[in-house]
């Protein structure tokens, strides 16, 4: 193979060094991509007010429901990719490639059709308020339209990652968000379209970044090593039979959480729009922080899949425990922050002083969630990277079904403890993946599995 090539080998090496210097450009691309979505959030909470704020925060949900759906299935793919460049099996990694642009494609397309039938549907089942009613629906309907953007831009990252780069996804998503900075100015701030205006914005910023990302992996084809000649996006049924049973599962996973944000997000709504506005703000924030530190769990699954494949188990493992030193030390950082200047994280994104009080009920709340979050950085990356899929989705079960429906509605309507019961239950229920998580890594009986890999 060619010494030009993008993909990288992390079977030899300084592991906390290669760890650390892979996860940095992931956790910069995450936070420029939940940048997108903050950009929305701060320009409609200053020119549409609290009922638009509401309604970006509540169809973003909806959105990010699909997409996450999409990302199960291209982690998959990355999963697959990844072992099979720790087992040099190049070729097969080639056809893996081709039939995950296909499968994720037309994946994207049949989402975003169901979106848009059942949009009135779905915002009347999220108790979306009426002051946010309208916003939400032009919201929705735009951005849904335009998810195959969405899901090509992380399809195109989780084959990057998968061959061990992570730098230009940060390329494509830095284009992205300097589109959708300056289109929000222009379209919600100077021509007053509202939240359409910024739905549009977003829109064009995910084409921009699909479309560049493409455009430079054909340019640079050689490094790439895939020479994007139509038959190779012909689907291969034994690798969609790969990608589907262990993408059902994640796609189950990410699927579970966002339907438990939703039914969260309903209990919230049915307080008083301001709750929901505050809950909104206070999912952005988190989402940055917990994705800035995904950063982390994104670099560690392609270095435990290539060492997994390559038989280096002592290796794998390390990985998982540098992904524990480096996620601990940056979510300590984050609580402190978070503890200091909390409420003015809030005032970034709206000036009702409503919400401005109601933000040191929300952070109270959900600092107990932070300490799970470092512990699954190491253990979920492990489980995915290894390719369990049915342990993540039982996990993922667990967390986004039994425990954070089950808490948030325990806390916030048993106990009766209000917006702080329903951001409570919400947030400790992830340590029922964080923990038997955990467990499963440390019992090592994980070693009988069979690698992926061997069936490629």
């Amino acid at each position: 193979m060619s010494t030009k090539r993008i993909s990288k080998d992390f079977t030899e090496g300084s592991l906390p060094k290669q760890l650390i210097l892979f996860a940095l450009p992931f956790m910069a691309s995450n936070a420029l991509q939940v940048l997108y979505s903050t950009i929305d959030m701060i320009i409609v909470g200053e020119y549409v007010g609290t009922a638009g704020l509401a309604a970006v925060s509540q169809s973003s949900l909806i959105l990010n429901f699909a997409t996450m759906v999409t990302l199960g299935f291209s982690n998959a793919g990355q999963v697959l990719i990844s072992q099979a460049l720790g087992a040099k099996k190049h070729k097969e990694m080639n056809d893996v490639i081709g039939t995950l642009f296909s499968f994720i494609t037309m994946l994207a397309v049949v989402l975003s059709v169901i979106i848009l039938v059942l949009r009135t549907w779905i915002l009347t089942v999220m108790n979306i308020p009426r002051e946010s009613w309208d916003m939400s629906m032009d919201y929705l309907t735009i951005c849904g339209a335009g998810l195959v953007f969405t899901a090509g831009y992380n399809m195109v990252s989780a084959v990057l990652r998968g061959m061990g780069d992570s730098k230009r996804p940060f390329l494509f998503i830095g284009i992205a968000s300097a589109v959708n900075l300056v289109l929000d100015i222009l379209f919600t701030g100077i021509l007053h379209w509202g939240v359409a205006g910024a739905a549009w914005a977003t829109i064009i910023g995910q084409a921009a970044s699909f479309l560049f990302s493409i455009f430079y992996l054909i340019r640079h084809k050689d490094a790439f090593g895939f020479d994007f000649r139509p038959e190779r996006f012909r689907p291969n049924r034994h690798y969609i039979k790969m990608i589907s049973d262990l993408g059902t599962p994640m796609a189950i996973q990410s699927g579970c959480i966002n339907l438990s944000m939703m039914y969260v997000n309903a209990l919230v709504n049915s307080v008083s729009v301001v709750a929901s506005a505050t809950f909104g703000v206070g999912m952005r924030i988190d989402d940055i922080i917990n994705k800035i530190s995904q950063g982390i769990q994104h670099a560690a699954m392609p270095m435990i899949s290539q060492n997994i494949a390559a038989g280096e188990e002592k290796r794998s493992r390390q990985v998982v425990y540098y992904s524990w030193l480096y996620a601990g030390a940056f979510t300590v950082v984050c609580m402190v922050l978070y503890l200091i200047v909390g409420r003015q994280m809030f005032m970034l994104f709206s000036d009702d002083p409503l919400v401005h009080e109601m933000s040191s009920t929300f952070i109270r709340a959900i600092l107990w969630m932070f300490p799970a979050l470092a512990i699954m950085r190491g253990s979920s990356a492990f489980i995915q990277g290894i390719g369990h899929a049915k342990m993540s989705m039982i996990l993922a079960l667990l967390d986004g079904v039994v425990l954070r429906i089950g808490l948030s509605w325990l806390c916030g309507i048993a106990l009766d403890w209000g917006f702080y019961g329903f951001v409570l239950g919400y947030g400790v229920a992830a340590y029922g993946c964080a923990i038997p998580g955990m467990i499963y890594f440390l019992s090592g009986k994980w070693k009988t599995r069979r690698t992926l890999a061997e069936d490629l």
